[in-house]
């Protein structure tokens, strides 16, 4: 590494905040929760999947409180709102969609309504950074919301858990299996495409707490 190189990278290090490091904490539950989704389809334990479960509120909090610290310590910065929303990516996109897989959407329709739903996860990220700061409107935080926020997949988590609480993953999932054309179509995976619909409108605004 260059002395440039270096000087760079001790410059990030220096810009991050307390804040960052809770975002951090929520990329690192997400992850987790990933990974409890992979280790579950080999294994078969419940104990794996509700772990990846457990791990989307606990995603959730690192979400909350990192905006609050970094309002109370008036430590935002772009730098700030890459990390979150690189974060939400992996904990209320990506882990959702894993643990959907997991629990047993795995028809042809199933993955593309995964897939379409972390698509418009992401979209929906992109979307607020660029419009953050005129939804804000001169104050320290948006006014409100286009489309659902990413972190609402946790309810689609919680639904998984009690399927998976109540033994109705794999071939006895809710509500069944459909055979499309050329591919399955679990009905409960229309559920990430409802979300991922929702998180993409334009016209659905909710007022930010």
């Amino acid at each position: 590494m260059n002395p440039d190189q270096r000087r760079k990278h001790f410059s990030m290090i220096r810009g991050m905040h307390l804040a960052d490091l809770f975002t951090l904490g929520n990329a690192a539950c997400g992850v987790g929760g990933v990974f409890c989704a992979m280790v579950y389809v080999g294994s078969q334990s419940l104990v794996h999947f509700l772990a990846a479960a457990a791990l989307a509120p606990a995603a959730f909090i690192f979400d909350v409180l990192d905006g609050r610290i970094a309002r109370w310590r008036h430590t935002h910065s772009a730098l700030g709102r890459e990390l979150d929303s690189l974060a939400d990516v992996i904990s209320f996109g990506v882990a959702p969609a894993a643990l959907g897989f997991a629990a047993g959407l795995r028809g042809g329709w199933d993955w593309a309504a995964l897939i379409y739903f972390v698509c418009c996860g992401v979209s929906r990220l992109a979307r607020y950074n660029v419009t953050a700061e005129k939804l804000s409107e001169g104050a320290d935080k948006v006014a409100y919301f286009e489309g659902t926020p990413i972190p609402t997949s946790v309810l689609l988590t919680g639904v998984l858990a009690i399927a998976a609480w109540r033994d109705r993953l794999g071939e006895d999932i809710y509500w069944g299996v459909w055979s499309l054309g050329f591919a399955d179509l679990h009905p409960l995976a229309l559920l990430f495409v409802l979300s991922g619909t929702l998180m993409i409108s334009k016209t659905l605004r909710i007022p930010k707490l």
